[in-house]
């Protein structure tokens, strides 16, 4: 893939304490970025619309009227990267967690490895939660097992760079999870699609805002039921998988 044409997009949802600072902090990157409304109280929106028209040329706003979930305000914005011709598309929080700085180096690997996502893996400060952190440990399990594979050091990062092509066709083909079971499943899925994951690390703290949208209960039982399904998946797929790593293995 010769034509390289990225851009930035943060889904929003009440973050108005610290997206702006998000903002600033991409903005002298010179990539465009596009910030979905999902569903913000009007503080946020008016925060929003102050953002965008401040720099019209580089900031498009998208807005859900109602809250639709994390996963579901980035597929949006896949399919307004598709029809703008971006070629990748950078996913960022808005919560001010993410080392914004290493946008750069996230954008040169994308352009190494055209074909991959550039899944972002966490190196956390003393701020993040211990719970939190053990916990993520069991995502980390599932998904080893529902790959047959440790190539994704970590699929809860939301800091990562997609080509767009492949989402568009997995969208087209399979319902994707649309709240906080979003990013591990459109990971696992784009990597049983044969999409390779390159990992690149990158400091993680807790969230500048204190804002956190993690429901315990339903979102827990989300995840619960996606890693079951992805599970089933897996089980049918362990063949591809298999032949999978064996090429991989005469490869190397």
């Amino acid at each position: 893939m010769s034509h390289f044409a990225p851009c930035i997009l943060i889904p929003v949802y009440n973050h108005q304490h610290a997206i702006a600072k998000v903002v600033d902090a991409v903005l002298p990157h010179a990539v465009p970025c596009i910030l979905v409304d999902d569903g913000s109280d009007p503080q946020c929106a008016a925060v929003l619309d102050a953002l965008q028209q401040q720099t019209p040329t580089q900031v498009t706003l998208i807005r859900h009227t109602e809250n639709q979930g994390k996963g579901a305000a980035v597929l949006t914005g896949f399919k307004y990267a598709e029809l703008a011709g971006y070629t990748h598309l950078l996913q960022v929080d808005a919560d001010g967690q993410h080392c914004v700085a290493d946008i750069r180096q996230f954008l040169q690997q994308a352009q190494i490895h055209p074909e991959a996502v550039i899944a972002g893996y966490p190196v956390y400060d003393e701020s993040v939660p211990k719970l939190r952190l053990y916990a993520r440990y069991l995502t980390h399990i599932w998904v080893w097992i529902n790959t047959l594979s440790l190539s994704i050091k970590d699929s809860m990062c939301g800091f990562r760079v997609y080509p767009v092509a492949p989402v568009i066709r997995l969208m087209a083909k399979q319902q994707i999870g649309r709240r906080m079971n979003f990013d591990t499943d459109i990971l696992v899925r784009l990597y049983w699609d044969g999409v390779e994951v390159v990992n690149h690390a990158t400091r993680v703290a807790y969230p500048l805002d204190g804002v956190s949208h993690f429901r315990m209960w339903r979102d827990n039982a989300l995840i619960t039921m996606m890693h079951t399904k992805l599970f089933f998946g897996m089980l049918v797929r362990i063949p591809s998988l298999l032949a999978r790593h064996l090429k991989k293995r005469r490869e190397t």
